[in-house]
């Protein structure tokens, strides 16, 4: 299969996405009154609008109409979980990007398609409906099975990524909260003029992100992944163990994890191998966007946040607190991600995980899931089970190579109320390591509500008075500050959403 990402633009055709190619043509054709569907008469034409999906999963200016340095897909979603958490600081506000998810100051801003709230509904909700267009014509493509499977399947795996991220978002976490409303299920193309759906239970949502991993990894089994881009077999089996995560389902996060691990054909790598984590093609890089010289996005990336040679990264500098680098030994590898004696270092101690590969062209791959993390699944899920020799087993693999001197006799599974609580259990370490291995990767608030425990940001570890969040409940882990409002444009547009009974709670309780 071609690989059609060397391409740049993306055209917006009807609601589909559409890489633009020199020779590739994409059929298609209205269907009836549809407005905005297509018709993929074979998995080659399928493949190209796929290709454009993955392709706006790292592109800037098409999810808002403004404050678009900071919305430019996946990479910034993650960023703005990081901040929003209690390991990753911004030592001032700079130009202002991603402060306003780190001050817990954007659920106000519903009305406005500028901000966070209407970002993260369009992206995801965008990506949703470009995967109905596909899965929508799979049994009338013509083609290779095996093509056709492959390019079906990441479209499913594509729909339950952007609705697990949409729960996360915009519903309390799964365990507790399976009753409640969450987001709207769409499985067929929208097109203007169709009455949009209510709000389903949290339960239905993830019910439906499992039938589609599911199928996903069943329809991706076996084929070889043609891009690092591509939610291959392997990344399909870490996104099912994600989710597994968040639903506690520990045997189901500890089979995907392992399984994800045999067949990657990734390993965990030195520190020292992967320097600036900027290399999607990397030994231990799982799932990344490889960036290409024209289609770097400047100021709106991540890199431009991160790394100090660029204006963002230095005005709004990213650090570690200094209580999550103290639990780090002396001999730990990863120390030198961080340097506390950096003239950045305005509290805690200033990042050196995440540069430019090439500062000149702005040039950094994103990754999005490094085989590290199955380890850390693994390791966690079998703590959980009771498995504590097989959790350990996962947990020395990585440590072995970020510590020669490592070494774990806890056990138990015991956390604190607060995630600066110390209880000394195996769990606790674990999540410890993940913590600090997958650092501004992952969006750090997601592991917080989940693991239903609080927290609370402190001057001493390095926190900017105006991030404090003093007169916030952060330490309720059932509160509704990280609830996103839904936008006023889906209201605007859904006769079956009532903004005065289906808005999520404004206030944090």
């Amino acid at each position: 299969m071609k690989n059609i990402l060397k391409y740049a633009c993306i055209a917006l055709v009807g609601s589909m996405f559409l890489t633009s190619c020199e020779d590739d043509k994409l059929d298609t054709q209205p269907t009836g009154s549809m407005s905005g569907s297509v018709i993929f008469s074979n998995a080659r034409s399928a493949m190209i609008a796929v290709n454009g999906i993955y392709r706006s999963m790292y592109s800037a200016g098409w999810s808002t109409s403004g404050n678009t340095h900071q919305c430019f897909g996946i990479s910034a979603y993650n960023l703005m979980a990081e901040v929003m958490g209690d390991d990753m600081i911004m030592g001032s506000m700079g130009s202002g990007w991603f402060w306003f998810d780190a001050s817990y100051d954007v659920k106000r801003r519903y009305t406005n398609t500028a901000w966070r709230p209407y970002d993260l509904w369009n992206a995801n909700s965008k990506w949703i409906d470009n995967a109905n267009s596909v899965l929508k014509n799979k049994d009338n493509m013509a083609g290779d099975k095996s093509d056709i499977d492959y390019v079906v399947g990441q479209a499913y795996a594509i729909r339950a990524y952007a609705y697990f991220m949409m729960a996360q978002q915009f519903a309390r976490t799964y365990k507790g909260h399976e009753t409640e409303p969450c987001v709207p299920i769409y499985t067929q193309p929208t097109y203007a003029g169709k009455p949009g759906n209510p709000r389903s239970t949290v339960a239905d949502v993830y019910n439906l992100i499992v039938s589609d991993i599911d199928s996903a990894a069943m329809l991706l089994q076996g084929k070889t992944q043609q891009h690092s881009s591509h939610i291959a077999y392997s990344v399909a089996r870490g996104l099912q163990a994600r989710i597994a995560l968040v639903m506690e389902d520990w045997s189901t996060a500890r089979d995907a994890a392992v399984e994800a691990i045999r067949t990657s054909g990734k390993r965990i790598l030195p520190v020292d191998q992967f320097e600036g984590n900027n290399k999607a093609n990397a030994g231990n890089v799982m799932w990344g966007a490889e960036i290409i010289a024209d289609q770097t996005e400047y100021y709106a990336s991540l890199f431009a946040h991160m790394d100090t040679v660029a204006s963002y990264g230095s005005r709004a500098p990213k650090q570690i607190t200094k209580s999550l680098y103290e639990k780090m030994s002396e001999t730990d590898t990863r120390r030198s991600w961080w340097n506390p004696n950096s003239s950045y270092s305005t509290g805690g101690y200033q990042q050196k995980k995440f540069f430019f590969s090439d500062a000149q062209t702005w040039l950094g791959d994103y990754v999005w899931m490094r085989v590290e993390e199955m380890y850390l699944i693994a390791a966690e899920a079998e703590c959980r089970l009771g498995n504590e020799t097989a959790a350990k087993n996962h947990l020395m693999a990585l440590m072995k190579e970020r510590d020669p001197q490592y070494t774990c006799d806890k056990t138990g599974t015991e956390l604190g109320k607060l995630t600066s609580d110390v209880t000394g259990s195996l769990l606790e370490e674990i999540i410890t390591q993940r913590r600090i291995e997958l650092w501004g990767e992952i969006g750090r608030v997601y592991d917080i509500r989940r693991l239903h425990q609080g927290f609370r940001r402190t001057a001493a570890d390095g926190w900017p008075s105006g991030l404090l969040l003093s007169n916030r409940p952060t330490d309720n882990p059932e509160n509704y500050m990280w609830v996103l409002t839904i936008p006023q444009t889906e209201f605007d547009g859904n006769i079956n959403l009532d903004i005065t009974k289906d808005q999520n709670p404004a206030g944090d309780e």
